[in-house]
């Protein structure tokens, strides 16, 4: 089960208490203060996997405790510290604040490290509190709590090119025979019902990261379909390839389709609608004389645009598709994989 969003509650652990001690052995009659300081309480971490691609366990395990420290003792024997509590998160995870959803980190690459509660500091025994003046002190301090925070975890999946498109026109076809994904494929619309990573080799040197979501639809931006809870997983993407069908069967303009989804892309976040795009004719195995695939030629060679024809079913086009992928990918800068960087030049334009 694939889960993209989970709220966890964090409690870091409790300092200890100091302790009032008195040190009382044969032949030391003025022994004097001896009461140790409380161990600090563990903190709470939060660290970026590789081998993690789901918030799935959060949703079974929402509360994480650290050990708390332990109370000071006499003889100047302080308490032990609790031990730190490590959670593990994809990479590509965000953590929230879940009331004002500000962002308290991005996991962008494996090993980061996140201290989401701190623990509390252990207190300080009578031991510490003499003076030359006030040689036996009877006090002590109590530890102090640990931090308790609330977080959201929200997961943008990390990929080089990220699959658009309506419903049912190959996408998952094509991460299929491209990578040794096996998302679900099926003649109907919103076979995939969550986004699904491959990695594309070209050789045993070159290879990119490509991610399939479910199919937009007209409005997915306002909650329609899928689109708007997945959209998300394109936002890092460096290249998007936007596919359309221009199979007879299909019986939709390619190029109001075209529009459509650009529009969605732009009304979820400009900054996705203006990354580097390829505009892709899936199925052209199965155009017949429906003047679908002339239609989209004509719109492309219109805006100076190269339209990639393949057939995921036949394997026609797929070689000159990766090369070309990876020569654009080889093109962009790697800061227009992150959300908050400038937004590239689309190359068609939106209509």
């Amino acid at each position: 089960m694939f889960v993209d969003e989970a709220k966890i509650r964090v409690y870091a652990g409790h300092g200890g208490n100091g302790c009032v001690a008195f040190r009382r052995e044969k032949f030391v009659p003025r022994g004097g203060p001896s009461g140790g300081d409380g161990g600090a309480g563990g903190s709470i971490y939060l660290e970026s996997a590789e081998h993690l691609n789901t918030l799935l366990k959060f949703r079974y395990n929402p509360e994480f405790r650290a050990e708390r420290g332990g109370h000071g003792e006499g003889s100047n024997c302080h308490g032990s510290d609790g031990g730190d509590l490590v959670i593990t998160v994809p990479v590509g995870t965000l953590a929230l604040d879940p009331a004002t959803r500000d962002k308290l980190w991005d996991f962008t690459a494996p090993g980061q490290r996140f201290r989401a509660a701190r623990g509390g500091r252990g207190g300080r025994g009578n031991a510490r509190f003499a003076t030359s003046t006030h040689q036996a002190p009877r006090t002590a301090e109590p530890g102090q709590r640990g931090e308790e925070r609330e977080l959201l975890l929200e997961l943008k999946l990390l990929a080089d090119v990220g699959l658009v498109g309506f419903p049912n026109v190959g996408k998952s076809t094509l991460i299929s025979r491209l990578s040794a994904a096996r998302p679900r494929v099926a003649d109907y619309p919103f076979t995939t019902l969550e986004p699904c990573l491959g990695v594309v080799a070209l050789d045993d040197e070159r290879s990119f990261v490509m991610a399939d979501i479910p199919g937009l639809i007209a409005n997915a931006h306002q909650g329609r379909g899928l689109g708007d809870r997945f959209l998300k997983h394109v936002e890092r993407t460096r290249l998007l390839l936007h596919l359309i069908d221009v199979a007879e069967h299909s019986g939709r303009d390619p190029v109001e389709d075209y529009a459509t989804i650009m529009k969605e892309l732009e009304s979820f976040n400009p900054r996705v609608a203006a990354k580097p795009m390829l505009l892709v004719a899936s199925r052209v195995d199965a155009t017949g004389d429906s003047g679908r695939l002339f239609a989209l030629r004509e719109f492309c060679h219109g805006h100076g645009t190269t339209l990639y024809e393949i057939s995921a079913v036949t394997g026609e086009g797929l070689e000159e598709l990766k090369r070309a992928v990876w020569m654009k990918l080889e093109e962009i800068p790697k800061l227009f994989a992150e959300p908050d960087g400038p937004p590239a030049t689309a190359p068609i334009p939106n209509l």
